[in-house]
């Protein structure tokens, strides 16, 4: 059943029919109790009422040729289902209502009793009167209480077979009512237009639909972010290509044109450099778009910090006036995150610092907790009033590099967010230069 609507109003009709149902076999049962309980008092007022008129009675037994019959006490109505008999104490019937049965009701001295005759259930009330010499019986049939009963379940039963139909038409109008915000949200959607990503109106919304209005929002939101980084993306990315491109193409055509061995050698530096530069660009751009959509290998490993530094230094070129330290410490670091991210934060973090600097040295250490480490480079370092937008993609700012794109932090941020650490940049208070602390969280 995929209604929502229609999965309610069955559970609604079927609560309000087992409540009913409750309802009936409660008033059912104690119905039963309390009439039991009244008609065993008239039956007691009946026995005691016939033996305070039983004095002065013909105490002749009675024949089938001259039946002595009476009628009992009217009590409402209920007369005609009593059945009186009165005895004597030797045994012999005295008289009878109409419509009492020949035999004894019961053979107790005094009490109820519950007595059989001709196969038919009786409730009977025996009183004894020795001072008059009388034992009188009053009984009705236990059959009529049953009907007593099932009329009143009756009377009950026939308004709900009424009342349900009715009941469900209301409940049905009720929850098209209560469901109409959700098909005003479902008219909003459809007929939007595929870039309109404006939140959902929930100014009217119930309480009880606002978290999905409020989850449709923050997508919504999401969405429109990574359209517009979407959009930047590709607006810098072509605009950053556009410069190695255009350098390499009039290098090629120096190159070819030049007669000159020193020349054609220089162009051909020259296109080496656009080249590297290019293929730096592409890779950044791919690793922003992979990590956008946050696509990365899953699962996590251990790695050692130290040896992870270690390789990428050995792989990154550096001018010979640029050396590398790495603290000794940081072989016994270990992290447990996913080697991918680590790997794009450590490689972005140290060509930058390589890249700004035309000598020194590029130092990594211990942070102050033992679980973070720390990038140290000799370079410019960055104006203070450009810390807060490095991080913006290709902002470059003022101590830009010849090859760079503004694109390397940005990187280092987004693939730090992955594995749950994060990038704390400062200047060098000890000396000139960049200070980019990589912060484990707990």
């Amino acid at each position: 059943m995929t209604s929502l609507r229609l999965r309610l109003f069955i559970i609604l009709i079927s609560a309000t029919g087992l409540i009913w149902l409750a309802a009936v076999s409660w008033i059912y049962i104690s119905s039963q109790r309390e009439l039991e309980h009244v008609l065993d008092t008239r039956l007691q007022e009946a026995a005691r009422m016939v033996a305070s008129l039983a004095e002065g009675l013909d105490r002749s037994p009675v024949d089938d040729t001259n039946p002595k019959t009476f009628n009992p006490i009217p009590l409402s109505g209920y007369e005609r289902q009593l059945s009186c008999q009165i005895w004597s104490l030797d045994g012999q019937l005295i008289a009878k209502s109409s419509g009492a049965p020949e035999g004894v009701l019961t053979d107790r001295k005094s009490g109820f009793s519950d007595h059989e005759i001709n196969g038919e259930a009786w409730r009977v009330y025996a009183v004894e009167d020795a001072s008059k010499g009388v034992r009188v019986l009053v009984g009705d049939r236990l059959g009529f209480r049953e009907r007593l009963v099932g009329d009143l379940v009756k009377g009950l039963l026939w308004p709900a077979l009424l009342i349900i139909p009715l009941l469900g038409i209301l409940i049905w109008l009720s929850l098209n009512r209560g469901f109409r915000p959700l098909t005003w949200i479902t008219h909003d959607l459809a007929h939007r237009k595929v870039d309109d990503m404006s939140p959902v109106n929930v100014t009217s919304t119930p309480s009880e639909v606002r978290p999905l209005t409020d989850a449709l929002n923050q997508l919504f939101a999401k969405m429109d972010l990574a359209r517009r980084h979407e959009r930047d993306l590709t607006a810098f990315a072509a605009h950053e290509l556009r410069t190695p491109l255009a350098g390499l193409k009039a290098q090629a055509q120096v190159a070819i044109a030049a007669d000159d061995p020193l020349v054609m050698k220089r162009a051909l530096r020259q296109i080496l450099v656009s080249v590297d530069r290019t293929s730096r660009l592409v890779r950044q751009l791919l690793a922003i778009a992979r990590l956008d959509a946050g696509v990365e290998d899953q699962g996590s490993e251990t790695i050692a910090i130290g040896g992870l530094i270690d390789e990428i230094a050995a792989a990154t070129a550096r001018p010979d006036a640029v050396t590398v330290s790495v603290d000794e410490r940081l072989a016994t670091l270990t992290w447990v995150v996913n080697r991918e991210c680590l790997e794009l934060a450590i490689r972005n973090l140290h060509e930058n610092a390589i890249q700004h600097m035309p000598s020194g040295n590029v130092r990594w250490r211990l942070g102050s907790s033992p679980n973070d480490i720390v990038v140290e480079d000799e370079g410019p370092g960055i104006p203070e009033n450009e810390l807060s937008q490095v991080g913006t993609r290709f902002f470059r700012g003022q101590f830009k590099s010849a090859v760079g794109s503004g694109l390397g932090l940005t990187i280092s941020q987004l693939a730090l967010e992955r594995i749950g650490a994060r990038l704390l940049l400062k200047n060098r208070t000890d000396t000139k230069g960049l200070r980019a602390e990589v912060l484990r969280q707990a």
